[in-house]
């Protein structure tokens, strides 16, 4: 049996602590979540699939905010994209 510090109880079992798990990466200001959207949201709002939001986000084209395992789009970026021309870029003469 031991002792736990932060907790005060004695525990039959040992305490492990997950590193992997443990977030170090606070923000230093509060947050607004009523302007943070999910991504099915976002794709609702753009008249775009799921899959065409999560692409933009895995091509670092949109920002997220990952809260508690989901991943959130700022509704401002959403409305705001716009998409890259497509092709090659013209050479200038």
């Amino acid at each position: 049996m031991r002792h736990h510090p932060e907790i005060g109880i004695i525990c039959q079992v040992p305490i492990v602590r997950n590193e992997f798990t443990l977030s170090t990466d606070f923000l230093p200001e509060a947050i607004d979540l009523s302007e943070w959207i999910s991504q099915a949201e976002a794709a609702r709002l753009r008249g775009v699939s799921r899959q065409a939001i999560a692409n933009l986000i895995k091509h670092q084209r949109l920002g997220t905010l990952d809260v508690g395992g989901r991943r959130f789009v700022r509704r401002q970026d959403a409305l705001a994209f716009e998409p890259l021309q497509p092709g090659r870029p013209k050479a200038e003469a």
